[in-house]
């Protein structure tokens, strides 16, 4: 029997709501300026606004120091926002709503697997991503039982077996069949955190996001989302996937690695301007990389020209 397939488009009548949604780890890097000028040029270049969402879900690696931080260094690069900022720390109550309602439906079942497991059951797929085989679908009350004495259950959701896709702005059509290339995936952890998959989703409905701008390697995320905002009946938003900006021998630039950081960037190139403008120009943003404010790449920015831009590259070299 062939599997299902389901293929999402996002409400055309919405209005444009695209996002910034930093996680309060560090300071912001090249690679975090470069995604939000993207996406801020997206949203602005359709009349769209910014909505400013601080991903503090993990609250072990949230920083309250680096709150104000990024939010001071969004204000310092030009990068305004229209709404928030909104916090994930306090939106708890509106998960536990979603999650309760797929729990109603069947849907949920606890996973006992240790991040050994995972990687002992699964060989490396799509997007260095594992793929959950169904360890723990078919454990019976009395294995649960038995099981939750040991060790705190985490919470996965059921897909099926049906193929996920969408058009992106940057990479095109996309598919993914579910159980094949992702598995059940969790919604909730061991510790009762609320896992990314179902807070984003979640929120980017409750803050009206339509425009979705991000680094390609979350593209294997969105069909997933895409599950996910039909069960709990939300639309869809628009997707575009931008390539990576990458340091030396393709490693991506990270805070941890405290890679191109705001502080260095700013001895380097002295004035925002021409932090925003180099960025510009070596990722295909602009045409030069003159210092320019992102109100000024906004009077040259298209937004149809978005594949033209990305057409091949799916890293960007850091220089």
């Amino acid at each position: 029997m062939m599997a299902q397939s389901h293929y999402f488009e996002p409400n055309a009548n919405r209005p444009v709501v695209g996002r910034f949604a930093p996680s309060p780890t560090g300071r912001m890097h090249a690679g975090n300026i470069y995604a939000a000028l993207s996406a801020w040029l997206v949203a602005k270049s359709q009349g769209g606004t910014i909505v400013l969402r601080i991903e503090d879900l993990d609250r072990d690696r949230s920083k309250a120091e680096y709150i104000s931080a990024v939010q001071r260094d969004f204000e310092l690069l030009g990068l305004t926002w229209d709404h928030g900022p909104f916090f994930q720390h306090d939106r708890d109550e509106a998960y536990l709503e979603a999650f309760s309602a797929l729990e109603r439906e069947g849907l949920v079942y606890p996973c006992f697997c240790t991040r050994a497991d995972l990687h002992a059951a699964s060989a490396p797929h799509r997007g260095e991503k594992f793929v959950y085989p169904g360890t723990c679908c078919g454990l019976t009350a009395e294995q649960i039982a038995e099981k939750s004495l040991r060790r705190a259950p985490a919470q996965r959701l059921h897909v099926p077996d049906a193929a996920y896709s969408f058009e992106d702005m940057v990479q095109g059509r996309y598919e993914q069949n579910l159980a094949h290339d992702c598995g059940d995936f969790l919604i909730r952890r061991s510790d009762q955190a609320f896992a990314y998959q179902l807070a984003v989703v979640v929120d980017d409905a409750a803050q009206g996001v339509t425009s979705i701008v991000r680094g390609v390697d979350l593209l294997c995320s969105t069909p997933q989302q895409l599950y996910l905002q039909e069960l709990l009946g939300l639309d869809h938003p628009r997707y575009a996937h931008i390539p990576l900006l990458v340091a030396e021998k393709n490693r991506r630039l990270s805070k941890r690695d405290h890679d191109a950081g705001i502080e260095e960037l700013l001895v380097r190139f002295k004035t925002p301007e021409a932090i925003i403008g180099h960025i510009a120009g070596i990722c295909g943003l602009a045409p030069t990389c003159d210092p320019a404010t992102p109100e000024q790449l906004l009077a040259t920015f298209d937004v149809a020209r978005l594949p033209e831009l990305f057409s091949d590259p799916v890293q960007i070299p850091w220089r």
